[in-house]
């Protein structure tokens, strides 16, 4: 596809949309830049359809596979400006095809770092970053002797998946076992392939959770969402929502500033946007992990709602080479919640009625359909638990809260007979 003459939008690659879910990104986005999409994968379906009105054309390729994403960049018209990519699964190899063409970029090395869970362990350990105990552990012998090391309670947990996905808490040792097996066991089909140390286990720390979503420019960390993070259905530590305040305190925390600085330079994580999960304990901020790509579950979105920059519009700017914009306008609450059925249901009929909806809700969307199989946690967790999310924004936190809890008044689900 040829570039529109006079069109002086900068040209941004995205690798993979992954869902409908992150159309608020091509929103946000497509009047800024014009977007060109690859698409494609194992596991990964190579249709592109409700894209294509935010696209100025799209490659269908293995977003997996670095040279083939290289061979397919220089055939796109017209000089490219930056790539970039939120997919979990392909940020590695977006970095590289990023390094061959001389765009903006995270060195390939730092975002593997991030990647890889243990990797981020040792590279935090060596730069004396606060952060949980972690042992890497190839086997359930090996598990045990570690979390006698450690100390019960600890956290069971996949090398390098992502979305708490086989994240699970064991309280002694009778319930390792079965945590450990949790994190072995579970698998993603676009996963790297498995570590012979490919389970890690971790001190559990207490204390409230966050994430921070944070623009690299230089090598300087700027936050530009705190998202305070509600998790249930123990031991494991599904996310069952997310609560956003634009002028949420821990935005200019020192103490956190300086956490999240010394975490990307030990890293080595200097241009980009990142996804940072600590808990606050008795002894300070504690790193869970970074993630060398914007936060999931919409709390980009979230964060624009609140009243904050736009994470999406920040995350193209510096992937372009260009100065981002992170003005704030008035301050807001803004919250996802997911709704899950009271146990393991087979869905007969599962309906929204908008008018049940509170005055706050801005987006209520069914996740599953008639036929689907809903486990709940931890026997399912993330895409195979949840019925329905709704976005709400409001005031005050305790007014958003409330609408919240309203809008499950909204979700109806008759089950299809006996499970099965």
């Amino acid at each position: 596809m040829s570039t529109p003459l006079g069109d002086p939008r900068p040209l941004l690659v995205v690798v993979s949309s992954l869902s409908r879910s992150r159309e608020y990104f091509f929103r946000s986005v497509s009047p800024h830049y014009r977007l060109w999409l690859l698409q494609g994968g194992a596991g990964r379906t190579d249709e592109v359809g409700w894209e294509l009105p935010y696209l100025v054309g799209h490659t269908v390729v293995d977003t997996l596979d670095a040279d083939a994403m290289t061979e397919a960049v220089r055939a796109i018209p017209g000089p490219v400006a930056g790539i970039l990519s939120y997919d979990e699964a392909r940020i590695a190899a977006t970095a590289v095809v990023a390094e061959r063409f001389g765009l903006p970029t995270s060195p390939p090395a730092a975002v593997l770092r991030c990647r890889d869970k243990w990797l981020t362990r040792q590279a935090l350990a060596a730069a004396g970053v606060p952060q949980a105990a972690s042992v890497a552990v190839a086997g359930r012998d090996e598990a045990m002797a570690a979390a006698a090391r450690i100390g019960y309670p600890v956290v069971l947990k996949p090398r390098n998946l992502a979305a708490s996905f086989g994240v699970s808490r064991a309280d002694d040792e009778a319930g390792l076992p079965a945590a450990y097996e949790r994190a072995r066991s579970v698998s993603l089909p676009e996963a790297p392939e498995r570590f012979e140390q490919d389970v890690l286990v971790e001190e559990f720390l207490d204390g409230p959770e966050i994430s921070v979503d944070a623009v690299v420019a230089g090598g300087v960390v700027e936050p530009m969402v705190v998202a305070h993070k509600q998790t249930g259905y123990a031991p494991s530590f599904e996310e069952t929502g997310h609560l956003v305040d634009a002028a949420d305190p821990l935005l200019a925390d020192p103490e956190l500033a300086a956490v999240l600085g010394a975490a990307h330079a030990a890293v080595g994580y200097t241009t980009g946007t990142t996804h940072t999960e600590l808990r606050r304990t008795a002894a300070g901020f504690k790193v869970i992990e970074i993630n060398g790509r914007l936060g999931g579950d919409m709390i980009p979105l979230l964060g624009l709602l609140a009243g904050g920059p736009d994470p999406d519009l920040v995350a193209a700017a510096v992937a372009c080479g260009q100065r981002p914009e992170t003005a704030r306008g008035t301050a807001r609450v803004a919250g996802i919640r997911f709704y899950y059925p009271d146990g393991d249901v087979t869905v007969g009929t599962l309906e929204l009625d908008e008018q049940l909806l509170p005055p706050q809700a801005y987006e209520a969307v069914l996740l599953t359909g008639p036929g689907e199989r809903v486990l709940l946690p931890p026997r399912g967790s993330a895409w195979e638990s949840r019925l329905a999310h709704v976005i709400a924004v409001a005031d005050s936190t305790d007014e958003l809260r409330g609408a919240l809890e309203d809008a499950a008044k909204a979700i109806r689900l008759e089950p299809a007979g006996a499970p099965t």
